[in-house]
């Protein structure tokens, strides 16, 4: 593999917020904002009227077809409590648990003696092993499209707090306690998410 197809593949950083938000190339702002909003408002309807699981199977595994870095250049300079923003940090969960599934199941076991109740809202199995965190963090997805996406948004939320509860315990260094602190922004924008939702607010 040359070193460009290395860097390719290399898995998301979980999560810095410029890591987040420093992608895609240049476009007229006021048309990058009306495509970034169409889009994933477009998402989420397609799966609910679709309701089918082929369908809302290849809305969850859509990094898989088209890449983590288009999805950077529809969604990621988005605010965090928006829709596509929602849907951005959604994704980059996923494609982190896929990519490093022992490094989230070590993180995620090591926060659950801290957060037993965020444990619960996830609804990870236990032990939460590698092929658990991967079967949860799909679980979350497929609610975006046929279940109550604010319950989703929760359950990433919690999910992402356990996680940023057990990196801090587990890791050392600045660099680890920053990581712990972005995902624990993260975890508050979703549940933020969650609210503006069943307020019909989110856009």
């Amino acid at each position: 593999m040359s070193e460009s197809e290395h860097r390719a593949h290399r898995r998301p950083a979980f999560f810095s917020e410029s890591a987040l938000e420093a992608h895609g190339p240049a476009y007229d702002p006021t048309e990058q904002i009306h495509v970034a909003h169409e889009t994933a408002l477009a998402l989420v309807h397609a799966g609910r009227a679709a309701a089918d699981p082929a369908v809302t199977q290849k809305l969850v595994a859509l990094v898989d077809d088209i890449g983590l870095s288009t999805l950077a250049e529809l969604w990621s300079q988005r605010p965090a409590r928006s829709l596509p923003g929602a849907l951005w940090r959604l994704y980059v969960l996923r494609e982190w648990v896929r990519r490093a599934p022992d490094e989230a199941s070590r993180e995620y076991a090591a926060g659950i003696r801290f957060t037993g109740p965020n444990h619960a809202v996830a609804g990870a199995a236990e032990p939460p092993g590698p092929q658990e965190m991967g079967r949860v963090i799909d679980e979350v997805m497929r609610g975006v499209f046929e279940g109550d996406l604010a319950v989703a948004l929760e359950r990433a939320a919690a999910f992402c707090r356990v996680v940023s509860a057990g990196r801090a315990d587990i890791s050392s260094g600045d660099d680890s306690a920053e990581q712990a602190a972005n995902v624990l922004v993260m975890a508050d924008d979703l549940a933020v998410c969650a609210r503006l939702w069943r307020a019909d607010t989110l856009d």
